[in-house]
């Protein structure tokens, strides 16, 4: 399937013209209806461009439900859209794109929503049979379609929407739930039903009749070692909030589905992995904004491990289009250790320098014109640091340039760690440009 656009206005086409845009991904289709331009001169001729009631209604419950089938064929992705009247956003299997593409016609030319009704009755899983109450086993190709490990965690997407313990585990060609309600849930919603509008407590009470299924043990913990258990007790206290992980991240980004932070976290402490597709002959790797564009892309994923972890507006390194001479000589060194890039220096060489004696607050000295390499950003894997790899790297560069340690220069501001690295590369003094 391939980008398209339907206009839904008669030609000639300008940016007023109403059309629906067709976007392919890789488990889905979206399919938007593009009314900006249409808003825009209705708001100007004093008319309320919102959509009525009854369409943002219908185009909600379509989109819902095209999401949750989405998400139970075994997609993990994340959805965002507008609310505006400029923008009307269905996601959608590729199955659905015709019946969404023709149902938004309808709804926007005729005001007839049944055929958004329609793809949400068609596409409308059996969310609340599945976390009904009670010992089951669902079988696949009988309850349920897509393999059981993908059921499995749909499943246990729906059941923490509604605040449910799913108890669930997936077997060959089964999965067996049993869903039941936490003492703290069933007390959130008996005390904020404002919150809660029209909930209903299936699972609290529940009896397994005589003749439930018995799921078939497979060893570890018995199921049945928290019957009449005593809820646990909470107090408030003054708990400590670190908002910020050390990786650069977000300590709220833990619980994002994508899992941002476990991989942002996991190359900042072990580094970035080394891609297949790349021979690399030795330890230490020299990449240019010359050279073939797979090392570049390689030092910029690099790079963007401390520009999150120190909060950079820019990556430092930016060379992804065409192979071309930098007038600075811009380079990367790119070290490698376990399969790993543990290591990362970006360097480029200036005749612009002042002495400095490391000395917190204390004046720059005199002024030089030599032509100097450069260090823009050095950065190790959490796991290697102080082992004398930054050493390394400072090494590599100057023995690449063919002069001394103490005659790079350091661009500024020069962290903590930076400080600490170059006095012991460079005790009495460095030079900073």
């Amino acid at each position: 399937m391939t980008e398209r656009a339907i206009y839904l206005d008669p030609p000639p086409y300008d940016w007023r013209s109403r059309k629906i845009q067709v976007r392919p991904s890789r488990w889905y289709a979206t399919v938007q209806l593009d009314r900006d331009g249409h808003a825009d001169v209705v708001r100007r001729q004093g008319i309320d461009p919102e959509l009525p009631a009854d369409y943002s209604e219908a185009v909600d419950a379509a989109r819902s439900v095209a999401i949750d089938r989405i998400w139970y064929d075994g997609s993990s992705d994340s959805f965002s859209w507008g609310n505006g009247p400029g923008w009307v956003t269905l996601f959608v299997p590729f199955r659905q794109v015709e019946a969404a593409v023709k149902a938004l016609q309808v709804a926007e030319l005729d005001h007839d929503y049944e055929m958004l009704r329609a793809i949400a009755d068609r596409l409308a899983l059996p969310v609340d049979d599945w976390l009904a109450p009670g010992e089951r086993e669902l079988v696949r190709g009988v309850d349920f379609d897509p393999p059981p490990r993908v059921f499995l965690r749909f499943l246990r997407r729906k059941a923490k929407e509604q605040g449910v313990r799913l108890n669930g585990r997936a077997t060959a060609g089964s999965v067996w739930v049993r869903p039941t309600l936490s003492p703290v849930e069933k007390v959130l919603r008996n005390g904020l039903p404002e919150k809660y509008p029209g909930w209903v407590d299936r699972w609290s009470g529940h009896v397994e009749p005589d003749d439930a299924p018995i799921r078939p043990w497979v060893g570890g913990r018995d199921q049945e070692l928290s019957n009449g258990a005593t809820p646990v007790e909470f107090r408030d206290v003054a708990a400590p909030n670190c908002n910020r992980c050390p990786c650069g991240m977000s300590l709220r980004d833990l619980e994002d589905d994508d899992n941002r932070h476990a991989a942002q976290h996991t190359a900042w402490a072990f580094g970035i992995r080394v891609p297949k597709n790349l021979e690399w002959h030795g330890d230490l790797a020299l990449v240019t904004s010359q050279s073939p564009i797979s090392w570049r892309r390689l030092a910029s994923r690099v790079g963007r491990i401390p520009q999150r972890e120190e909060q950079y507006d820019f990556n430092s390194w930016t060379h992804l289009g065409e192979p071309e001479a930098t007038s600075d000589n811009l380079r990367a060194y790119l070290l490698k250790a376990d399969g790993h890039v543990i290591g990362y220096l970006a360097a480029n060489d200036t005749s612009e320098h002042v002495s400095w004696d490391l000395i917190e607050g204390s004046p720059y000295g005199d002024k030089d014109a030599t032509l100097r390499p450069r260090i823009i950003l050095i950065w190790v894997a959490d796991v290697y640091r102080r082992q004398g790899v930054g050493v390394l790297l400072v090494q590599a560069l100057a023995d690449e340039f063919g002069c001394k340690v103490a005659d790079v220069s350091w661009s500024t501001p020069v962290s903590d760690a930076g400080r600490r690295l170059a006095r012991r590369v460079s005790p009495r003094a460095i030079w900073l440009s």
